[in-house]
């Protein structure tokens, strides 16, 4: 599929994605999710290294999963830690800002207090059950390649999350898996080189979302543009409706 028909597809995947975090149980099959690593193992990867692995996890193999990470989160997420930093230690402005703003958006749609430590913990456990997701994804990457792997790595991670788009599922991407990287090393054979760097749930929504709960930022505050003073009216870029209602 070629042409503006594609782009406005691929636009409308692209902005409808979310962090869904209430999954069904609805079952979603193996051939399913192949097909979804199928597309996005053509991510860019620079000198095509393709720094990827990935542990594709469902039924009782993901509930063992499961229950081992959300025992360790309950009884002893102060010893355990993940092997790279998230965030700076030190957030300068506007990230400092638009961390802060996230989390009093999320946890305000949860009716939950930002001070209410328990019920923050959680809600941050059922991270560890996939968010009742049927399919749970590990991701790794060999922990001797560099920054530019990472790279790659984050674009293959796109990729899954909108190919599975593609195939009418949602998704969520979750670094705090790594924090377990211990507990998950034995459990699924991961090699030493392996560093664990996220893991992504997979499913269905369980509800319909009713729109984006998290603004972005638009355009002109995170772009620079130069040279386009020459062009014509009829070069200038096309809007369409969903661009208002996601942004």
């Amino acid at each position: 599929m070629t042409g503006e028909g594609a782009a406005t597809r691929i636009d409308e995947i692209i902005a409808s994605r979310f962090a869904c975090r209430d999954f069904s149980s609805e079952p979603v099959g193996r051939g399913t999710i192949e097909q979804i690593l199928r597309v996005a193992r053509f991510a860019p990867s620079g000198a095509n290294i393709q720094p990827w692995h990935v542990y594709v996890l469902a039924g009782e193999a993901k509930d063992r999963v499961s229950a081992a990470l959300g025992k360790a989160h309950d009884t002893a997420r102060d010893q355990h830690a993940s092997e790279y930093s998230y965030y700076a230690t030190d957030l300068p402005e506007p990230y400092l800002q638009r961390r802060q703003e996230f989390g009093r958006l999320f946890y305000g749609s949860l009716g939950i207090s930002q001070t209410d430590i328990e019920a923050r913990g959680r809600q941050t456990g059922k991270n560890y059950a996939f968010f009742g997701a049927p399919v749970g994804l590990i991701i790794t990457i060999d922990r001797r390649l560099e920054v530019g792997s990472w790279l790659d790595l984050g674009m293959f991670v796109q990729n899954v999350l909108l190919a599975a788009a593609g195939q009418g599922l949602q998704s969520c991407p979750q670094e705090t898996f790594s924090k377990y990287h211990r507990i998950l090393r034995p459990l699924l054979a991961i090699p030493a080189e392996q560093m664990v760097v996220c893991g992504i749930s997979i499913g269905r929504a369980r509800d319909h979302i009713a729109g984006r709960l998290m603004p972005r930022a638009d355009v002109t505050q995170f772009a620079s543009f130069a040279g386009f003073e020459e062009q014509s009216a009829t070069q200038l870029e096309r809007t369409t409706p969903w661009e208002a209602e996601t942004i």
